[in-house]
């Protein structure tokens, strides 16, 4: 695969970006392509090394040496077709995806691995660019038809996948765009939307008709998909968020994480501030800004209050301090426990660890009108406890109040929202309160109702939920068909 020495002759290059103090004025992609001899080059490295651990390490199993070799062979438009044989939507994971298949890449074992996201996103941009990409059209209809609830990654290529087996599908979602949080939660300077709608227009060709502003078990009963489809996939993904457990919560200015980014995008998109915010305008400008929860939606809230103007912004994280380097012999080819700084922490933003917050501290009585302005916290260690079980412990004397005109909880999601879809659909949930489907068949409890993505298994990477897409179309394929040609 590639050239047999490469990675002993070329040096690990990845692409470059516009530097912190430009891009935190606008909200565009700020990532600069390598030039495609380059990405040649970079693809040569990959060696051949028996067992590639990167099909491990990639959840929609990318035959990624395939395409490097060939790149590296400058046959770019049979590494297009062979980058979408297993995936969907390289143009979304090689943007946003934390690229777990370069953990596990045999030259990360000395710190230099393959630029395979880099790679990846450069093979799609230049399908798009060549004309290489189209619709692809079922060879007949085969009479059945299927609703898919959620427009998420996994609803959509879910969705896509049942359209070119012939079905025809609808795909329903409860806001006023096609996305999910790809289009509302992963804010722009990430990934630019004009990607998802260049998608819906080869879905649209495909035959899949979008339904947005459609609440299905508010505006739309579920029995009324269950009478009128053959088939209805579940895949609205974990949208109840984590709240915080502290005194005075109610105080103004304690917001969930995906509200304040929701709006942001809503504004890129051209809607008007009544539209983007009808509850009211979250933001962040001119205010000291605390971000609560230490993963990829807090890093979101960061390069978003950065672009602001906050005063200052601080993330907190109620986990200890990850080593800055992973002990690779314990943990290859596996994902490593490691610090890591994205490129929103690279713009500006004061973190802190193994610290817990306690009371929300304002004062209802100075005419603030009940906001907040400060957060009072505490720093915790983490014990051994009865059973084997780590225990959070707070250190005596630590506690210490933070300046806060905005707190902003990204600490994560406890699975799909109950009221509506989920209580119409009678399903079964399981332990952590996801829709219980196994990954044979992702059928649900309920006659002919199936479900993927963070819905069934919790909030997840979007690689995941489109490679649980996929194989939940081949098993609604099998279920209407009795056989599949369809990957898994």
């Amino acid at each position: 695969m590639g050239k047999v020495t490469g990675f002993l002759e070329i040096e690990r290059l990845d692409r470059g970006a516009e530097k912190p103090a430009e891009r935190i004025h606008n909200y565009k992609e700020f990532v600069h392509p390598l030039p495609y001899a380059e990405v040649g080059r970079q693809a040569a490295r990959c060696m051949d090394c028996g067992i590639p651990f990167c099909h491990q390490g990639c959840p929609v199993n990318n035959l990624i040496p395939d395409w490097n070799n060939l790149v590296y062979r400058d046959q770019w438009r049979a590494a297009t077709e062979t980058l979408h044989s297993t995936n969907n939507f390289p143009e979304f994971t090689g943007r946003i995806c934390p690229a777990p298949c370069e953990s596990s890449c045999t030259l990360n074992i000395q710190d230099t691995p393959v630029t395979i996201k880099t790679i990846e996103c450069q093979i799609v941009d230049r399908g798009w660019e060549e004309g290489w990409i189209q619709p692809q059209l079922a060879a007949k209809k085969s009479g059945k038809t299927v609703a898919v609830v959620g427009s998420g990654p996994a609803g959509m290529a879910c969705a896509q996948q049942l359209a070119r087996a012939g079905h025809s599908v609808t795909l329903f979602e409860k806001s006023d765009r096609i996305g999910g949080l790809l289009r509302y939660g992963i804010p722009d300077f990430k990934m630019e939307k004009h990607h998802i709608d260049r998608r819906m227009r080869q879905m649209e060709a495909e035959g899949v008709v979008f339904r947005p502003g459609v609440e299905v078990g508010a505006g739309i009963p579920v029995q009324q998909l269950l009478a009128d489809y053959d088939a209805l996939v579940l895949s609205g993904g974990a949208e109840a968020p984590r709240d915080l457990q502290v005194a005075s919560r109610e105080l103004d200015g304690i917001h969930f994480a995906m509200d304040f980014l929701t709006q942001q995008n809503k504004r890129v998109a051209g809607d008007s501030e009544e539209k983007a915010a009808p509850g009211g305008t979250l933001t962040a400008k001119g205010k000291h800004v605390v971000v609560i929860g230490g993963g990829d939606t807090g890093s979101d809230c960061i390069g978003t209050s950065n672009r602001h103007g906050a005063l200052s912004v601080t993330q907190l994280e109620i986990l200890a301090k990850p080593p800055v380097k992973e002990a690779k012999p314990l943990v290859w080819p596996d994902w490593p426990l490691k610090l890591r700084t994205s490129s929103s922490h690279e713009e500006g933003a004061d973190r802190d660890w193994a610290v817990s917050a306690k009371r929300a501290v304002g004062d209802l009585n100075n005419g603030s009108g009940g906001k907040i302005t400060g957060l009072e916290c505490v720093r915790i260690e983490w014990k051994l406890g009865d059973g084997g079980r780590m225990n959070m412990v707070e250190v005596p004397g630590s506690e210490f109040i933070l300046k806060a005109d905005l707190v902003l909880l990204a600490m994560g999601f406890v699975g799909p929202r109950k009221a509506g879809l989920i209580e119409q659909s009678g399903v079964t949930l399981d332990a952590r309160g996801n829709v219980a489907a196994n990954t044979n068949d992702y059928k649900s409890s309920a006659a002919k109702i199936f479900s993927c993505g963070d819905m069934r298994r919790g909030q997840s990477l979007v690689v995941w939920a489109i490679r649980e897409g996929r194989q939940c179309a081949r098993a609604v394929d099998e279920f209407l068909m009795g056989s599949s040609q369809l990957p898994r």
